[in-house]
């Protein structure tokens, strides 16, 4: 990546256990060329989403020979629809300090022979936003993808759509259709640095499927819909589906207070909290989300019933900002391991 530089990219088919397994855990940073970890100040990971396919094993490598069947997008069970939000793992800036580690004897079921179908195989993608700060203008607004510090083209506004089709207007200020890839945050007058090559390393643990493993269900992901010291939006959320939370968390940008998970009746499920960096290595970045914090309920503790509609409350601090997220992410498991 060259200073200043946005990259949006999609890689297909990476490497992921093989067979029926019960993953514990996923966790991914970005490091360089020999392997270092990358200080946010210096390349901010916006986010990073694992999203699982299956792909027809006869699709020929030719794409004008590929048929919309030939791969097909696994959504998690969460409550969105359609193409939001479908990804099992995944965070942002937050990551190395924020635990994906499901609590035995529960896994996230993958790879299993009968939800396969005849003729098609099961594969992995990793969808990450990267946004080089080096040399930047003004590293706080590149980070939030505000439209006026990146270097866009000069007919943006009149070619890009927005999610609902439309052309977008110049009242949109900030957030990811900026942040396209390849384009070029503002840098400061006469700055010179090195491209370097970038990777994120991702870490899974798991375990060979056996009748000892408590499924859960796939992650939740539930997006986050102010005057005062702070911002504060909420969303209602039916749940089709219950189940006893074992794991709950927020992927959240900097500014954010907390998130927090609401039942039907008021009870808090679970609360969020952001842990900011006081210095300068990589991983306690001063000013930066380096972790949020992890609910985990005593197993049976918390059960969300079939049907109850839950409170999703995300808090920032009452400034401008744009591009922000709220998401929550929670593990449900249908039953409980005997011992409990």
């Amino acid at each position: 990546m060259r200073p200043g530089q946005i990259a949006a990219k999609t890689f297909m088919d990476i490497k992921f256990p093989k067979g029926h397994v019960g993953v514990k855990s996923f966790d991914a940073e970005l490091i360089d060329q020999e392997g270092n970890s990358i200080p946010s100040y210096e390349t901010y990971l916006h986010h990073w989403f694992a999203i699982k396919y299956i792909q027809n094993i006869t699709m020929s490598v030719n794409p004008k020979f590929h048929h919309p069947e030939d791969l097909i997008f696994q959504r998690n069970e969460g409550t969105c629809n359609g193409y939001i939000l479908p990804h099992y793992w995944g965070f942002g800036v937050e990551s190395r300090g924020t635990t994906s580690n499901i609590p035995n004897p529960f896994a996230i079921e993958q790879g299993s022979p009968i939800k396969i179908p005849n003729g098609y195989e099961e594969k992995w993608l990793l969808n990450i936003m990267a946004i080089d700060t080096r040399g930047a203008k003004h590293k706080k607004g590149c980070t939030e993808c505000r439209c006026n510090h990146i270097n866009l083209p000069k007919d943006f506004y009149n070619v890009t759509k927005d999610m609902h089709n439309q052309p977008l207007t110049t009242d949109y200020k900030g957030g990811l259709f900026c942040c396209q890839d390849n384009v070029q945050c503002k840098l400061r007058e006469g700055f010179q640095g090195p491209r370097r090559k970038l990777s994120l390393r991702y870490k899974i643990s798991w375990v060979d499927w056996n009748k000892y493993q408590v499924p859960v269900k796939a992650e939740y992901t539930i997006p986050a819909n102010g005057s005062g010291d702070f911002h504060v939006q909420t969303t209602h959320i039916p749940m089709k589906k219950g189940g006893y939370l074992i794991y709950g968390t927020s992927h959240m940008h900097s500014g954010v207070v907390n998130a927090t998970l609401y039942g039907q009746d008021g009870r808090i499920l679970c609360t969020s909290t952001p842990k900011y960096g006081i210095g300068k290595e990589a991983g306690n970045e001063k000013g930066y989300v380096i972790g949020m914090s992890v609910c985990y309920p005593e197993p049976g503790s918390i059960k969300i019933k079939d049907g109850e509609i839950l409170t999703v409350e995300s808090r920032y601090k009452n400034e401008f900002r744009t591009g922000v997220m709220g998401h929550f992410y929670i593990y449900l498991a249908d039953k409980l391991s005997q011992r409990y």
